[in-house]
């Protein structure tokens, strides 16, 4: 019998806390959340807990937005050190510590899923959304705001009337700010061609920056110049071009890919990177999934607002059509549980909330891979539960990748580019493919002809031709 009051105790789990690298300025809040678990199941002997007792503990810790991601991140440490070290329990060593761990970041405001909706146009006074995921420097953005604020909410209004991404506005603004700031805070009405010549010159000579990083400068202040100030300027400005550098895409073999999800011991993890594969997803495609965009009936994924603003139909595979399933469930299972606590609400676009009050609550609206927290809304205070947190996917598919000791740089745009390719080689033409993946151009599927084709691959090697 463990005595959880003896001082022995808590000397012991301090001391182990600390091979776990934990600082010395965190150890009582470990041993905090440690006591509050115990207290919490008073009656009940540690060495009796199993692993339904802990899941639910979290569960519902998890519905708590004033618990910090970093906070959580704590608890769930403190109670893997308390049940796998000081209580030695067989179930604790095989229980998924990490999955909460690598789960529990809920989406920041200014995250693109949530950006615009939280952030209207800017006013005077309320800088804060100006410094938030435009360019890394807020002091800069504040201070180009406070100089020229027609000119932010000009810009800023004529991407939004024109629908553009909430990224596409966060990078064509702080390229605006940036070359604002270049050249000493004057007015940019009053640059002209050889000022942008000149800016964006000085990305390739001294900030070496590539090809595509200077045609998106360049679109960004034509955008401007064009679209706020009314001045065409597109084929009068003189500038040394980057060199565009070929590029082919990654891909991963067949086995390779398989290995891959081996590796990958998340359930949740292994199923979105089996649909980046299986579907030819995006990142983002596949974290923004909700319950109504899956079709079990027709067997196919509607993959909705992708990029470029366009919809797309891609088939669900039959290797996952399982796990989507269960994972559909789980998300039920969970959407009611919250239900019943007084939660259940998701985020939804300004258009469809103001038009269906009552649809943010509806399962179908659902995300189909809900966070592990639960995230409350920083204007109207609403707690929600939003998709998981595309970084915890990133990280999982690169660590697995690592553990299978693919060479190759793996990713989950890896597995898109590999999607492609292996439609080819099994002899799908190349408009079929172009329509799965949402390419506007065709141009922009041929890269993967290019990988097929590999021309000096059927080369014989002179090497090979020597004699032994």
């Amino acid at each position: 019998m463990i005595n959880q009051s003896d001082s022995r105790f808590w000397d012991k789990y301090i001391a182990v806390s600390k091979l776990y690298k934990v600082r010395d300025s965190a150890l009582r809040w470990y041993v905090r959340f440690a006591e509050q678990y115990i207290s919490e199941h008073e009656g009940l002997p540690l060495d009796q807990h199993d692993a339904e007792q802990v899941e639910n503990y979290l569960r519902e810790k998890s519905r708590n937005p004033k618990l910090e991601s970093w906070q959580f991140r704590q608890l769930v440490q403190a109670l893997e050190i308390l049940f796998v070290e000081i209580v030695d329990q067989a179930w604790a060593k095989e229980y998924r510590w990490q999955d909460w761990s690598a789960t529990a970041a809920t989406l920041p405001d200014d995250h693109s899923t949530l950006d615009r909706a939280y952030r209207p146009l800017p006013v005077a006074g309320d800088n804060a959304a100006m410094s938030a995921g435009v360019d890394g420097d807020g002091n800069l953005s504040k201070r180009i705001f406070e100089a020229f604020p027609g000119h932010v909410n000009a810009t800023i209004g004529q991407i939004r009337v024109r629908n553009y991404s909430i990224r596409t506005e966060q990078a064509y603004l702080g390229w605006l700010f940036r070359f604002i700031g270049f050249h000493g805070m004057r007015d940019p009405a009053e640059l002209d061609e050889s000022h942008i010549a000149a800016y964006l010159e000085h990305l390739v000579t001294r900030r070496n920056v590539a090809v595509n990083t200077q045609g998106q400068a360049l679109n960004a202040l034509v955008f401007f110049y064009r679209r706020v100030l009314g001045r065409e300027i597109d084929g009068r400005i003189d500038f040394a071009r980057s060199k565009k550098q070929r590029r082919l895409p990654v891909v991963l073999t067949q086995a390779e890919v398989r290995c891959l999800f081996e590796y990958i011991g998340n359930p949740t993890h292994n199923l979105m990177a089996r649909l980046l594969y299986g579907c030819g997803l995006r990142l983002m495609e596949c974290v923004r999934l909700r319950i109504l965009d899956v079709d079990f009936g027709y067997r196919q994924i509607l993959v909705r607002n992708s990029k470029g603003k366009k919809d797309r139909v891609v088939p669900i595979p039959d290797k996952a059509s399982e796990q989507l399933r269960a994972q559909a469930d789980k998300a039920k299972r969970l959407h009611a549980e919250d239900l019943k606590r007084g939660f259940g609400k998701v985020f939804l676009p300004e258009g469809l909330a103001r038009k269906y009050p009552a649809a943010e609550a509806e399962f179908r609206w659902q995300y189909l891979f809900p966070a592990t927290r639960m995230s409350t809304d920083p204007r109207s205070g609403v707690v929600r539960r939003h998709h998981l947190h595309e970084n915890s996917l990133q990280k999982s598919i690169r660590k697995a990748g690592n553990e299978a000791r693919i060479t190759k740089k793996v990713n989950c745009h890896a597995l898109r580019h590999s999607f492609a390719t292996h439609l080819l080689e099994n002899g799908y033409d190349i408009r079929t493919v172009q329509e799965l993946l949402g390419h506007a151009d065709v141009s922009t599927t041929m890269i993967y002809t290019h990988v097929l084709n590999r021309p000096g691959v059927s080369v014989r090697s002179p090497l090979d031709q020597m004699p032994d």
